[in-house]
């Protein structure tokens, strides 16, 4: 039974499944991003949160029963899906529940990936779905979960693992497979030394994407199994997908555009390097995330803002916005702004200049500032004169520089306590 040919079988399915979206994790190679947030509710894109993509793929999936795992500094989070999220119909069995870590079975926070899971298997087993969809909730990307679900049913699979194609470098940050010619996968290890290549191909190795669809079933089986051994770190990449290769049949299913066949775009934000150039991308003429897409919107919380504004126009003080995205609620007043993305509610005032900078929500930029090459964390005042971006030594002596030179600023790095402890 074709998953193209036949809609009505992927609708059903999607309906038959639940979504547990894993996040609850620090992120702590975004370093100063992560300090009073979880990584999923790091912003991004100009107006939206990192989960916004995980969800807003379920929505357009027609999975529209969804959990969401939380425990690391989840406040902003669980703000963020309250206020962006309740459009759901409970009456209709829709629904976005948020499941922190609170001591259901253990007295223990989530030890890994598959025990948060585990910890909240009383409460999966009551929505009684046929299959569960765990996604991870800090990656960027556009992915129309049906056709994954249908192949799992085609193939018979007990487990499937969504996959995509990174260069040997970079795999060893991720669970890397191999499958044999139909797809099954034959062997698995997680941020593997010496990564696996694919056959014919010694550039690049199979990774997954930390997307998973079960039989309800053999997950609650493998789980309880997991839980039971005291040698294990309870995690789905280390622990539940080698063992269960050996003795049932776990697929691949390669994350491809349907029409090209060619690899879709996928983005794991998880350094300050990764975060820049990603959010920068979006700025580009034709970026490969498309965000001015009425057939796959990404829905998030929309602040009732005013337009962007840009004002003066003399010789010396002129507001403008080049080769740039700018969210509502800015006030772009006599100064530059070049190849960068700035987030809602900033105000850069008269005489400064902002280039390829990532400049998040409700940021003031003094007079006669130079920002270049920079992510600005929200809240942020920078005061009158500041330069940043163009003396590394400076810059590292007062913020973080990561390896690709771009400079992470911080309220606190400033002197700006926005979250009071003491």
């Amino acid at each position: 039974m074709g998953s193209d040919s036949n809609p009505r079988f992927v609708s059903r399915l999607t309906r038959e499944t639940l979504a547990l979206i894993l996040a609850g994790g620090r992120g702590s190679r975004l370093k100063h991003l992560t300090l009073w947030r979880t990584k999923p509710a790091v912003p991004f894109g100009g107006k939206f949160r990192i989960i916004d993509f995980a969800l807003s793929n379920c929505v357009n999936s027609g999975i529209r029963r969804i959990g969401v795992l939380t425990q690391y500094k989840a406040h902003s989070l669980i703000q963020h899906i309250h206020r962006g999220w309740s459009f759901l119909r409970g009456e209709l069995g829709e629904f976005i529940e948020l499941l922190p870590a609170s001591q259901r079975i253990e007295t223990s926070w989530y030890a890994g990936t598959a025990d948060a899971v585990y910890q909240n298997l009383d409460i999966v087993r009551n929505h009684d779905p046929s299959y569960i969809l765990v996604l991870a909730g800090d990656h960027i990307y556009k992915m129309d979960y049906g056709p994954m679900i249908a192949h799992h049913v085609e193939h018979g699979a007990d487990m499937t693992v969504g996959c995509i194609e990174v260069d040997l470098e970079r795999a060893r940050e991720f669970g890397v497979m191999s499958v044999n010619g139909d797809g099954r996968i034959i062997d698995f290890v997680e941020k593997p030394d010496q990564p696996e290549p694919i056959p014919g191909r010694d550039d690049v190795a199979l990774g997954s994407m930390g997307i998973y669809v079960f039989n309800a079933a053999f997950l609650f089986e493998q789980l309880i199994k997991d839980a039971d051994s005291s040698h294990s770190s309870h995690d789905f990449g280390k622990d539940i997908i080698p063992s269960a290769i050996e003795k049932y049949r776990v697929m691949a299913y390669p994350f491809r555009d349907v029409q090209t066949q060619k690899q879709s775009y996928w983005r794991d934000v998880g350094t300050v390097d990764a975060f820049w150039e990603a959010n920068l991308e979006l700025i580009g003429i034709t970026p490969e995330l498309n965000l001015y897409d009425d057939v796959w919107p990404i829905w998030t919380y929309q602040e009732q803002l005013p337009p962007a504004k840009f004002i003066f126009d003399e010789d010396e003080r002129r507001g403008m916005a080049v080769d740039s995205m700018v969210s509502g609620g800015c006030i772009i007043s006599g100064a530059t702004v070049r190849d960068s993305l700035v987030f809602s509610g900033v105000r850069v005032n008269s005489y400064s200049t902002v280039e390829k900078s990532v400049v998040l929500p409700n940021v003031d930029i003094g007079r006669y500032c130079t920002v270049k090459n920079a992510v600005i964390d929200k809240g942020c005042h920078i005061p009158e004169g500041m330069v940043i971006g163009e003396d590394a030594e400076e810059d590292a002596s007062r913020f973080y520089v990561s390896p690709g030179g771009v400079v992470l600023v911080t309220p606190e790095m400033l002197g700006q306590e926005l979250h009071h402890v003491r």
